[in-house]
């Protein structure tokens, strides 16, 4: 086996242990944080196993976890047992080799090992021309396991769960790539790692300069990620758990930690997509020849980044209602979408002509970038807020039929 192979062996199993540990952890940090909001306390018992160490509740995810495996491996006599079993490990494994061609830090300084070519980048597939194709793919493959999951539960409620995952998944994939798009033009590049060393050499930041597509691929970003309040394929309260009410054990742990890849995905890309990656200012230098300690800090940057998008996603779990599906569509097809073709369009003229126009006015091309972008987000903004409706009436009506009810909030959407 070669060094290039054990490498990039030890990044597999650094990456994955990270991310199983951060999923496990970050279940226990959301739940205090809903204790918080809600006023009450959370998980502050467990900690370790057989004494009376309690360490805040630092033992939970490690009994959830366990409660988890030792459950007993039940499957439906009703459901197709074949897709049953596949989806849960169709999703999981979606989720986990997304983060293949998603960089977890810079580079690492020269070891000085005849073999191994340096600097060593902190990436599973490093060089990978297509790198947000790639993870495109995999996140559409995603959705089939939910799809698979609620046809194969032979359950209207997993089947109805499977049904929303799917429209709403697809329907939030075209602004998501819309909002992608404004930064592919603007840095002529695929690659994250690209990506992310091209706002450092400059200092600007993508959100400076692409303030309307920052918004549009949050907002498309946390609808694909199924958190509130876009978890209609879930709405405990209407579906028991929608495409997963049947699973139990070792499969709905798969789900579950599906689930929270998918947000820890979604943070990745918003942090190095827009917010410079391990990038910071006075900290972190912009090139490739760096030291240990400059290694570290740019991990520990990209990883504070990182945090601070998940607590903001937590934050707003449990502050906001969840939409009705009517809402949650208009949402993509009338705002989301819209907004998304906006920037793009305004983006490809400004990598067109920007330099010219700024090279009229006496500007520097970048502040024209700024000015320009800042400008059409705010117009947009107003139009949008303009041409769609402050409130919902959600006065129930009577109607014959069910289906009467719905085609009359179509007609008014």
């Amino acid at each position: 086996m070669s060094l290039a192979t054990i490498i990039t062996l030890v990044k597999i199993l650094l990456l994955v242990g990270g991310l199983l540990t951060a999923a496990a952890y970050l279940v226990l940090l959301e739940r205090w944080m809903a204790a918080w909001v809600q006023d009450r306390r959370g998980p502050n018992r467990v900690g370790i196993p057989l004494t009376n160490i309690k360490m805040f509740g630092l033992g939970q995810p490690l009994a959830d976890g366990l409660k988890f495996i030792f459950k007993e491996e039940f499957t439906p006599s009703h459901v197709d047992k074949s897709l049953f079993r596949l989806a849960p490990i169709v999703i999981m494994t979606a989720a986990v080799a997304i983060f293949a061609a998603i960089p977890f830090g810079s580079v690492l300084p020269p070891l000085g090992i005849n073999g191994i070519q340096d600097p060593i980048p902190l990436l599973v597939a490093p060089g990978l021309d297509v790198g947000m194709v790639y993870i495109f793919a995999l996140s559409s493959i995603a959705v089939y396991g939910v799809i698979l999951g609620g046809w194969a539960s032979n359950n209207k409620y997993s089947f109805l769960g499977a049904l929303r995952s799917s429209a709403q998944l697809i329907s939030y994939e075209i602004p998501l790539g819309l909002g992608l798009l404004g930064v592919v033009l603007l840095c002529g590049t695929l690659k994250l790692d690209s990506i992310i060393a091209q706002q450092a050499s400059t200092g600007v930041w993508n959100v400076f300069l692409q303030p309307l597509g920052f918004f549009v691929f949050v907002v498309a970003a946390t609808a694909e990620a199924a958190r509130l309040p876009f978890d209609l394929p879930e709405a405990e309260q209407e579906l028991i758990g929608g495409y997963h009410t049947e699973y139990s054990g070792m499969k709905l742990l798969l789900y579950l930690i599906a689930e929270f890849l998918h947000m820890i995905t979604a943070a990745f890309l918003i942090v190095i997509l827009f917010l410079g990656g391990w990038h910071f200012w006075g900290l972190t230098g912009s090139g490739n020849e760096i030291t240990w300690p400059i290694a570290i800090l740019r991990i520990v940057v990209l990883a504070a980044k990182i945090l601070a998008v998940i607590l903001l996603f937590m934050i707003v779990r449990w502050s906001w209602p969840r939409f009705r599906f009517d809402q949650l569509m208009s949402l993509a097809w009338k705002v989301m979408v819209p907004l998304g073709l906006v920037n793009l369009v305004v983006t490809a003229v400004l990598v067109e002509y920007g330099r010219p126009i700024a090279q009229a006015v006496g500007f520097n091309s970048v502040w024209v970038t700024i000015i320009l972008s800042w400008g059409i987000t705010l117009v947009a903004w107003v139009v949008a807020g303009l041409l769609a409706p402050l409130s919902t009436d959600n006065t129930p009506r009577p109607t014959a039929l069910p289906f009467d009810a719905e085609s009359e909030l179509g007609h008014e959407a």
